[in-house]
């Protein structure tokens, strides 16, 4: 009993090592080898919009969106990138960026039943206004 014991917990120590390679070894690849539409600097038009993209962690994968706002408004957001379970995440992707822009705020309610989703969408939103050099709270 105590062998099984021991090998349980050597077991799992190894597992956890071994995810935490894994989830280290992704992370450094998204800050640093990302070279989609995230990856893209900052543009400011000619009427003091900024248009930036940013990254949030989805379900399955990054959801990019792209961001048009100055220092008083969001006048868009666009998701260019996601790959999250149709009927699920999708309407998070379908429904959110409208609702944000509605509100002028990313501080509005996720969608019910995909909280992972709209919280990558709210996290992609808030990256890119900073990227920006926005203030994520206008």
């Amino acid at each position: 009993m105590k062998k099984t014991k021991t090998l349980n917990i050597i077991a799992l120590a190894c597992a956890v090592f071994i995810l935490g390679i894994l989830v280290g070894a992704h992370l450094q690849a998204n800050k640093q080898g990302y070279s989609g539409p995230a990856g893209a600097k900052p543009v400011v038009g000619d009427d003091g919009k900024v248009t930036s993209t940013g990254v949030g962690q989805g379900i399955d994968g990054d959801v990019v969106v792209q961001v048009i706002a100055d220092a008083n408004k969001i006048y868009s957001v666009e998701v260019l990138e996601q790959n999250e379970t149709v009927g699920i995440g999708s309407v998070a992707v379908e429904q959110l960026p409208g609702r944000i822009v509605e509100a002028n705020s990313i501080l509005v309610d996720g969608i019910s039943g995909a909280t992972v989703t709209s919280t990558a969408i709210k996290t992609a939103i808030r990256e890119a206004l900073i990227k920006g050099g926005l203030d994520p709270s206008v």
